[in-house]
């Protein structure tokens, strides 16, 4: 079959957009930082693309992609041998497939290391992301998109990633933020405020932007289906900023901009694995459901005792497992083959897409629980608790985000060297 070239720009494209998230994601997390975790933030970012681009190329897209078994794939595919000049049934060249499919796999890495922020050593990163990345992302992939069991034999619906990716995603990061153990203070609302609000509405804008290529282009094409995925995937995450508005105010809280990313990000997660089976009212009630429900899972951690720091436990998690489980009721069956409850179909599909959550969230949250405590109990996870109070941006990366009056003014070598000396 020749090229379609349509489709391949629009794929390409995509990548592009999905590309620009985890960027974008640096800048969120880093603006929900304090001034002095900034630098750390941003690199968790960029080591998680960088590594995880190595490793999808030599085995990752093999694993997830190429035929194997139920629970792995195979390495045929090792190096992405053969996929230059070969084409897809839709007229895809399969080396964009996997070059699409090799952004989702930074992001969903990426994604985790905002429950750690200001206290995990950049190195202990480095080993999560490795072994995270091969035995828990690349085997999920295949369950749920690959030919695996829980795409391929018990039906699961999920078109971009909600279980694949955000629930995944939160599941881990929810193991290793207890591995880690709280920051320093906490829960002390005063010490952990984000520095830098237009950062992290900068951050969202390119989530969003991205969140485009990431929902639309799993189309595959340039055609209804990412038509619809990209309407869907608008008013979701419209509708998440004015529930979780609606919420804050319930609480007596003022509507403010880190609420309203809150809101915006909730709502994109939601609508992930839903974007091209429901209608957009669906998607608007998706993203009701999500960001009404999130800020109050938000909330959750200060008594269950873990420190998420950046919450991606009560939204991406959550808001991705809402996302999933809601298909069971909104699957419209001319767009999803399968009719949810509410369109006429029975309960079926909603215990599937429960029981697909279930298992990748247990599954991410017992591997990565047992990653985190080889390295705690290895090279060590966490920074020493002065690094903690005088910063972890200077001690790991010997860089500040601000050389500011603030911060002591312009830093020397030797202090950017010791910043324990610094203190």
């Amino acid at each position: 079959m020749s090229v379609n070239t349509g489709n391949t720009a629009w794929v390409l494209a995509s990548a592009a957009m999905v590309l620009l998230m985890t960027p974008g994601l640096a800048l969120f997390y880093g603006g929900m930082t304090r001034a002095k975790s900034v630098i750390n933030m941003m690199m968790k970012s960029l080591a998680a693309l960088a590594i995880v681009s190595v490793l999808w190329v030599l085995i990752g897209y093999s694993l997830a992609f190429t035929e194997g078994n139920p629970l792995i794939g195979g390495l045929s595919e090792f190096g992405l041998r053969g996929l230059t000049s070969t084409v897809g049934d839709g007229g895809l060249p399969d080396i964009a497939f996997a070059g699409f499919q090799l952004m989702f796999a930074g992001i969903t890495v990426a994604l985790i290391s905002g429950a750690v922020a200001d206290r995990m050593k950049f190195t202990a990163w480095i080993v999560f992301t490795v072994g995270w990345a091969a035995v828990v992302y690349f085997p999920v992939a295949h369950w749920v998109w690959g030919g695996g069991f829980i795409g391929a034999d018990w039906g699961a619906l999920d078109f971009a990633g909600g279980t694949a990716v955000h629930a995944n995603a939160g599941a881990a990061a929810l193991a290793l933020a207890i591995v880690i153990g709280r920051r320093i203070g906490w829960p002390r609302p005063a010490a952990f405020v984000p520095h830098n609000v237009p950062l992290v509405l900068l951050g969202t804008g390119l989530l969003w932007f991205g969140w485009f290529g990431f929902n639309a282009g799993s189309a595959l094409a340039a055609n209804g289906t990412a038509g619809l995925a990209l309407v869907n995937t608008q008013v979701a995450a419209a509708a998440g900023i004015l529930a979780w508005l609606a919420i804050e105010r319930l609480r007596g809280r003022r509507p403010c901009v880190l609420a309203a990313c809150s809101g915006a990000v909730t709502g994109l997660v939601a609508i992930t694995p839903a974007c091209a089976f429901v209608e957009p009212v669906g998607a608007m009630a998706i993203g009701v459901v999500a960001g009404a429900v999130c800020p109050l899972a938000v909330a959750l951690k200060e008594r269950l005792g873990y420190d998420d720091s950046l919450d991606v436990v009560g939204i991406h998690l959550v808001a991705g497992a809402i996302g999933s489980i809601l298909i069971g009721l909104l699957a419209v069956p001319e767009l999803a083959g399968r009719a949810g409850l509410l369109y006429g179909g029975g309960i079926g599909l909603t215990g599937i897409q429960a029981g697909a959550v279930a298992v990748v969230v247990a599954y991410s949250f017992g591997i990565a629980m047992i990653i985190g405590m080889v390295v705690k109990y290895t090279i060590g996870i966490r920074v020493a608790p002065e690094v903690e109070l005088a910063g972890i941006d200077v001690t790991e990366h010997a860089e500040n985000a601000y050389d500011l009056p603030m911060n002591g003014g312009l830093l020397d070598e030797p202090a950017r060297e010791d910043p324990v000396a610094v203190r």
